[in-house]
């Protein structure tokens, strides 16, 4: 899907590495380590990231990005559950 919104190839395959990558903006940067902090068991979003998080995107925008986070977080965990076996949408072809 990233690839056809116009995202290249090397930016998908850094996608690991998005912390330190040259290829991601800083705003990608803060919202994706938001998303992390939102998925991984045990990980708090933290004041100073949520602080990092609104210098950057406004409240609207926050409130967006955390909504998608939840969604794509709750179908994961509903699919897995119930042995919804992956499209492999994520896949290249």
């Amino acid at each position: 899907m990233g690839s056809e919104l116009g995202i290249t190839d090397a930016k998908i395959e850094a996608l690991p590495e998005y912390s330190s990558s040259p290829l991601y903006t800083d705003s990608e940067r803060v919202a994706l380590e938001y998303a992390e902090c939102m998925t991984i068991t045990g990980q708090e979003v933290s004041d100073e990231l949520f602080a990092r998080l609104r210098k950057v995107y406004d409240d609207d925008a926050i409130v967006e990005l955390t909504a998608t986070i939840a969604w794509e977080n709750a179908s994961s965990k509903f699919n897995r559950a119930l042995r919804v076996k992956s499209q492999q949408l994520w896949k290249r072809c």
